[in-house]
């Protein structure tokens, strides 16, 4: 017989390797999938993880490693804040589609006034657009303890209506004999996030790793950072102790639905360029990945989030050098997910083999 014998602690040591043994898996099954699609297995999964950083043309995708990797930092560092706490945003795609309406909007507003404070203007706009969309499910949840998870969810929908909507009507560039889509925000120097658009550096970076700083030492010298660790691993001792469940639902999924904001802001400003019907490409969805790989720490999320921009500056040369289907790519990030969750098992609990008596 097999049973699953539960630790009495938690097993450090695994909590370490596991995301390194979900990596490994996933690159033997997702190899299994590709040799399925007909592709040599072993060249698929060098291109990915390999010719981003050592391949003929890794002096171009090296600096993409952080264009790509920023989004999902941000992004994965407020989910991280309400996963510790128990509070599951999993809408943070909604958010940040909105948080780039409102940074955009804001910026289109300004066109053509070219001055330094459009920018930081926009940048406020979508942190206030991200904020907002998830007070939504935030403000149902303490009132009439509505599920966050669904509600959140199903504002992704909605947000994306909204984008689509924007794109073709009121964001559209009037200049752009009706084609879909704002002006370019690369043609537009005040409204723009590059800081040096030749060496892929953008202001989404550098937030990205202020966000790492400042979740680190909350979570680690702040009295709101052991509450929220102390709600997630002990909610009736974080009751006892008299922390506020409503204070801290508000906080964790503000601050999530902010920094998704801020995602969105700089990706539409920087690397995405404008507001369009397939803008967004589900960076909230896989950041939620990267959370996790990342253990909710800050640092584990900084590093989650570069593998995971590899996979998709590999994924994106593997379409095109393989031949590979998007969606392969897509099952084989998920496959990350899915072996990690699965080997998070072994943490908690002790596999034991036992031969079964005769009754």
């Amino acid at each position: 017989m097999i049973k699953l014998e539960k630790r009495p602690m938690p097993s450090r040591t695994l909590s370490v390797a596991t995301p390194l043994i979900a990596v490994a898996i996933t690159m033997i099954a997702g190899g299994l999938l590709f040799s399925a699609l007909g592709k040599n297995p072993f060249e698929a999964i060098r291109t990915i993880f390999w010719d981003p950083i050592f391949g003929e043309f890794a002096f171009y995708y090296r600096p993409q490693l952080l264009v790509k990797g920023a989004p999902l930092v941000l992004i994965a560092i407020g989910l991280s804040l309400g996963f510790k706490a128990g509070i599951w945003n999993i809408g943070a795609e909604g958010q940040y589609i909105i948080g780039s309406l409102c940074g955009a909007a804001v910026g289109l507003a300004f066109y053509p006034f070219d001055s330094f404070v459009v920018f930081p203007l926009m940048i406020l706009a979508g942190a206030l657009g991200g904020w907002a969309w998830a007070m939504i499910p935030a403000l149902l949840k303490v009132k009439f303890g509505t599920n966050e998870i669904l509600v959140s969810l199903m504002l992704v929908y909605v947000a994306e209506q909204l984008l689509a909507s924007m794109s073709l009507g009121l964001l559209r560039n009037p200049e752009g004999h009706g084609f879909p889509g704002s002006r370019n925000f690369n043609d537009y120097p005040a409204g723009t996030s590059w800081i040096n658009e030749a060496a892929g550096l953008h202001w989404g970076m550098v937030f990205a790793f202020i966000a790492v700083i400042f979740a680190y030492i909350l979570l680690n010298r702040h009295i709101l950072g052991f509450n929220i660790r102390l709600t997630g691993e002990a909610p009736r001792a974080a009751r006892f102790s008299g922390v506020s469940p409503t204070r801290l639902i508000l906080f964790c999924l503000g601050t999530s639905g902010a920094l998704a904001g801020l995602a969105g802001l700089f990706e539409v400003s920087g690397p995405g360029g404008q507001v369009s019907i397939d803008f967004n490409v589900g960076y909230g969805f896989t950041a939620i990945i990267v959370a996790f790989l990342g253990r909710l720490h800050p640092v584990g999320i900084l590093l989650a989030g570069l593998l995971m921009a590899l996979t998709y500056i590999g994924g994106e040369i593997a379409q095109g050098n393989l031949g590979l289907p998007s969606a392969a790519i897509q099952v084989f990030q998920g496959m990350l997910l899915f072996f990690l969750l699965a080997l998070d098992l072994l943490t908690n609990y002790r596999v034991r083999f036992a031969v079964k008596g005769a009754a």
